[in-house]
């Protein structure tokens, strides 16, 4: 088995219906389902199998809907490996993006599924009340070059905070912050060349300095919860640089609310590392789309792909 890696979606893969098949044929994948609706006192599955969509979208069920769902992919494989007689793969690093980095502890073992469960709605909870009084949005800029994106940063400054929440892959990069900056930007960047540039359909200014409030309640909140160390180790989404300890776990959960996600570097940085096969585990393939552009020569796998389950020499995943 060559190096693997395994990553994590994050907010925005979530879909009605994920994982609803998988938890109908394994009882792994139905377990982790339970102790998510379990954890929280109310049935989130439900919800992330039934809808509606518009509930399901909220930030504060999204986010432990994925979690669940992103768990219950990753429980099914190791069932499944274990079934057929067939050592689990060992990643030599795990990675989520955003809010994947919860799936991603759980994965390595360094918080438990419940505990992950009531953080990331609570988390969810802060994001939507951080920066009250300053109305935050998102945008997502195609095809602008590199070299453009300080002009653009600078010139819509003039309107307010704005900062890279997300760089996804190459000639992909998401904007953050207040929705004057945001509302300007995209103006700016069609004038300097993107090929798109939209605001999203987001209330919240994810990985932006209008998050500190969230963050700074977050880590009162994590503080409370019990962490181990990582095995294997966690790539920081700003820097990507691994993280070992549980206490490097705590930072990186509040540090990555107002820091961006660099996705380049972290799949450059496993790349380096001599990682030649990712497995996104979760529902969607959004990460193995962003993957193919930074990292084209490496194996990239997705757990809802069915020709992926014979490429890892293990049984057919059912998916919703």
């Amino acid at each position: 088995m060559p190096s693997v890696a395994f990553v994590f979606p994050g907010q925005g893969s979530q879909v009605v219906g994920m994982g609803r098949a998988l938890a109908e044929t394994s009882p792994a994948a139905a377990a982790a389902f339970a102790t998510v609706d379990a954890a929280l006192g109310e049935p989130l599955s439900r919800l992330a199998w039934e809808g509606p969509e518009e509930t399901l979208n909220l930030t504060e069920n999204a986010q432990p809907a994925l979690l669940a769902a992103s768990i219950a992919y990753l429980e099914a494989c190791r069932e499944r490996w274990s079934a057929a007689g067939l050592e689990s793969p060992a990643p030599v690093f795990v990675a989520g993006h955003s809010m994947g980095q919860y799936s991603a502890l759980v994965a390595a073992g360094a918080v438990d599924l419940a505990d992950a469960a009531r953080l990331v709605r609570q988390r969810g909870l802060l994001m939507q009340a951080s920066g009250a009084g300053r109305e935050g949005r998102m945008a997502a800029l195609i095809g602008l070059d590199d070299d453009r994106l300080p002009e653009l940063l600078e010139r819509a400054g003039a309107d307010g905070v704005v900062g890279v929440a997300n760089r996804n892959s190459p000639g992909q990069v998401v904007i953050s912050g207040e929705r004057p900056a945001i509302e300007a930007a995209v103006g700016i960047a069609k004038e300097l060349g993107a090929r798109r540039a939209v605001e999203l359909p987001v209330s919240v200014a994810a990985h932006s300095p209008l998050m500190a409030e969230a963050a700074d309640a977050m880590q009162a909140v994590l503080s409370g919860i019990p962490f181990r160390d990582p095995h294997p180790p966690l790539l920081a989404n700003a820097d990507a640089r691994p993280i070992t300890t549980a206490e490097g776990c705590r930072a990186e959960l509040v540090d990555h609310l107002t820091t961006g996600v660099d996705w380049i570097g972290a799949v450059e940085r496993m790349s380096a590392a001599g990682v030649s096969t990712f497995v996104e585990i979760g529902p969607g393939r959004v990460l193995a789309g962003l993957i193919k552009r930074i990292a084209p020569d490496a194996e990239i796998l997705a757990t809802d792909d069915p020709s992926a389950a014979d490429r890892l020499a293990v049984p057919f995943l059912a998916t919703a």
